[in-house]
């Protein structure tokens, strides 16, 4: 099955009367990367976000949106620092004392010391909570796949065009070959004859045309290139991750292809393999989009 690495999701939901809303966007990745983006309140939640979403997405970048109103999420408290407290206002009594200061050590002259009152946040554990931030990432989460897989239908039906036009000039390929042969040996034969004045050595023209046939022979480059487009066909019918596997024998097809324009000393030929070079370029740029 072919899956696209590209896909958006969203869903809205309520949680213990605040309003949450989670979006979720996906790129092309080397290997699953998930991206939480979240109100801190949320963190003791990632890992069972991540292994919910690994459930349904197996490679790609994946950012995750996560966004609320109200902070009932979090249980505030007041922390004072007692010590530093006592030890500022003597500090200050002394101040006064040293140089005869008649000021009064106000409540305003603490609360000055920023060190000494802290707001402490301790995010509120809520297994009902937690079950309704998972269903809403969930149902964003099957938008996203079902949006990936459509688009992979998409591209499936792309590359399955692609593949029977590579075929198509693999067979001409194929068929070309013999007369590259045919048409060198005419060419020396000829070349021969007007330097022997008209005399042919058919030995001479034998070994040249082996030799020529040897170097130009791509009979090999083409039954590979036969085999990789049919595994390549098999492949896109597997229901796993096969982006890899089709990214490599991308990269084959045009090996072979390439070596096949190294050796061409035929125009037909030489435009096969540009034509091919043009597809397996296309092909390229999908296949790096798939799961």
């Amino acid at each position: 099955m072919v899956v696209s690495m590209t896909g958006y999701g969203r869903a809205t939901g309520q949680v213990d009367s605040i309003s949450m809303t989670v979006e979720m966007k996906s790129v092309n990745h080397r290997f699953l990367d998930i991206a939480l983006k979240m109100p801190k309140q949320l963190i003791v939640y990632e890992d069972k976000m991540k292994k919910l979403i690994n459930r349904f997405i197996r490679r790609g970048r994946v950012e995750v949106y996560i966004n609320f109103e109200g902070d009932t999420f979090l249980d505030k408290s007041i922390q004072v620092d007692w010590d530093l407290v006592s030890e500022y206002i003597d500090s200050l009594n002394m101040m006064k004392k040293r140089y005869s200061l008649h000021d009064d050590v106000k409540l305003e002259h603490i609360l000055s010391l920023k060190e000494s009152i802290e707001i402490i946040e301790k995010p509120v554990i809520n297994h009902s909570i937690e079950s309704e931030l998972l269903q809403i990432l969930e149902e964003a989460t099957r938008q996203l796949a079902d949006m990936r897989k459509a688009e992979g239908n998409q591209l499936k039906l792309d590359l399955l065009n692609r593949l029977e036009l590579m075929k198509k000039l693999t067979i001409e390929l194929e068929e070309l070959a013999p007369n590259v042969i045919e048409q060198y040996r005419e060419r020396i034969e000829k070349r021969i004859s007007e330097f022997m004045q008209g005399k042919v050595d058919e030995q001479r023209i034998l070994t040249e045309v082996a030799i020529f046939a040897e170097k130009a022979d791509i009979s090999e480059e083409i039954t590979r290139i036969h085999s990789h487009i049919q595994q390549f066909a098999d492949t896109i019918q597997i229901d796993e991750p096969i982006g890899r596997k089709l990214d490599f024998l991308v990269q084959e097809l045009n090996r072979e292809v390439n070596t096949i324009g190294s050796k061409a000393n035929d125009q037909l030929i030489a435009k096969n393999v540009v034509e091919l070079k043009s597809i397996i370029e296309k092909v390229k740029e999908q296949v790096q989009n798939i799961e």
